[in-house]
């Protein structure tokens, strides 16, 4: 069996494919070790996870001309210099990269050692890690096809056990009506009520919340069921907006901040609406329920491409951010939820474009690089 660094780091979307891959590869019978920087959410999610994290300082490319463009070579240095001494330190015989800040120097140490290197991107629009990554190696695993990179192979996205469990499970129609009919009973709701699952991330959506608020009296009344995870700190809207419905269907709307069972909230659903980031986009097509996706409206655009193919592929619907009206949000749930042809249609499109074995594929990458 093989020593693997594993690369990757500063946000969720670096740091969780990193530990789906390292759960698999550790089934696998091999050893991880994950590198990470300091000040990036691997500190907190890499060591709940069991796994050992060796930190290297952060070292963001320069944009512009000034002082710390001018120290940047020296710093790059010593962070390949430190990554060496990773790579040495666990005797790695290759390094995987999720990209991230972290990544750059490890890809370099790999390429001076003479490791294999594998890269792995889960946006449809890469970063400057693994553009860069991509160039020193054939192994490269994308998640969305087109994204542009060589040698680029559709893996999909590594996914969390609970979820890719999940999802071989409601794979079979039996055992999709039988996790739905029980994650809604549990909730005290009717095994055949139509189920909107509605979340913006763990810090929230305003405009997604706000237009939900809004349109949930609309929702119930057509006989809709909601579960809305709002953020940490923004339930007051929501709470509002459930005290204001009629006593008798009130329980219809649940609202909270976060699920502590995601993969509950998800088995519930019926359809979903929420922004789409790579991991969200590959979890809810890899379950095959129809979406709405809101894409986040700054950064570089890149959540607008990571719903792509879904919409694409007819098998999720999307609405600009400025677009997000309540009115808006009724009419394309009840396509999803009420119309007898269009979710069933929607459903059965995500077959075409949804992964659930992405872990099972970059490792069968990583285990052919070595």
């Amino acid at each position: 069996m093989a020593s693997l660094l594993l690369a990757g780091g500063g946000t969720a979307g670096h740091v969780n494919p990193l530990l789906a891959t390292a759960g698999a590869l550790l089934e696998r019978g091999h050893d991880v070790t994950a590198v990470g920087t300091p000040d990036g959410l691997e500190t907190e999610l890499v060591p709940r996870a069991g796994l050992d994290l060796i930190e290297i300082e952060k070292v963001p490319f320069p944009r512009r001309p000034d002082a710390a463009a001018l120290r940047f070579p020296a710093r790059l240095r010593a962070a390949v210099k430190a990554s060496e001494a990773a790579i040495d330190r666990v005797a790695a015989d290759a390094v995987v990269g999720f990209g991230g800040y972290v990544s750059t120097p490890v890809y370099l140490a790999a390429r001076r050692r003479g490791l294999p290197i594998i890269v792995h991107e889960a946006n449809a629009k890469p970063g400057i890690a693994n553009r860069l990554g991509a160039r020193l190696t054939s192994h490269v695993a994308v998640t969305f096809p087109g994204t542009p990179l060589p040698h680029a192979v559709v893996t999909g996205l590594p996914l969390r056990a609970d979820l890719e469990a999940l999802a071989a499970r409601l794979s079979d129609p039996d055992g999709r009506a039988a996790a739905a009919s029980a994650a809604k009973l549990e909730r005290g709701w009717p095994a055949d009520a139509p189920v909107l699952l509605a979340f913006g991330g763990s810090l929230g959506a305003a405009s997604l919340n706000a237009a939900l608020a809004q349109a949930v009296d609309t929702l119930v009344a057509r006989g809709i069921h909601v579960i809305h995870l709002t953020g940490k700190g923004k339930t007051e809207e929501a709470y509002r907006a459930q005290a204001a419905l009629p006593v008798p269907q009130r329980s219809m709307y649940a609202v909270s901040e976060y699920a502590h069972d995601m993969a509950a909230a998800f088995a519930a659903a019926d359809a979903v609406v929420c922004r789409s980031g790579a991991a969200t986009v590959c979890e809810i097509g890899a379950l095959g329920l129809p979406a709405l996706y809101v894409p986040l409206p700054h950064g570089n655009g890149e959540q607008a491409l990571n719903a792509a193919a879904a919409v694409e592929a007819g098998a999720a619907l999307l609405v600009a951010d400025a677009s997000l009206t309540p009115a808006a949000l009724v009419m394309n749930a009840e396509r999803m939820l009420l119309d007898p042809e269009a979710g069933p249609r929607m459903r059965e499109a995500t077959r075409g474009i949804g992964i659930s074995d992405g872990a099972a594929r970059l490792c069968a990458m990583i285990e052919g690089a070595l």
